[in-house]
């Protein structure tokens, strides 16, 4: 075997490996941005409820946040969420294209969103 029949094989296994593991991932970072929406939803549904509620000026913050239970439930859960890192999570497969693509100009290639490999044309001398 030739120095770039190896060269090329070696790319096509690098080539799988990425698009499998961008694949790999496809599926929970939905389910987080799914959670994630869902929570800011009803985080966004509890504060209008609680900023038009004509109770809330004429109580103390504790007290309005013990009658806006929801509201404050939501605030809670999403401040978990994002202590847990869900944030990264929502953009990992992104965060990883972005790597690859830093380690791959240095050798004149890119790859695509799915994680496929482009060529770039050789640089002239």
């Amino acid at each position: 075997m030739s120095l770039e029949q190896t060269a090329c094989e070696d790319l096509k296994a690098f080539e799988r490996r990425l698009t499998e593991i961008v694949q790999f991932l496809q599926p929970p970072t939905t389910q987080w941005r799914v959670a994630l929406a869902g929570v800011f939803i009803c985080a966004l549904f509890g504060a209008y409820k609680w900023v038009f509620d004509p109770e809330t000026s004429r109580v103390s913050l504790s007290e309005s946040l013990w009658i806006h239970w929801f509201f404050s439930l939501s605030v809670a859960l999403l401040l978990i969420l994002f202590a847990c890192g869900v944030h990264r999570r929502v953009v990992m497969p992104q965060i990883i294209i972005q790597r690859a693509r830093t380690v791959l100009s240095e050798f004149n290639l890119n790859c695509d969103d799915n994680g496929r490999l482009i060529l770039k044309p050789r640089p002239q001398q």
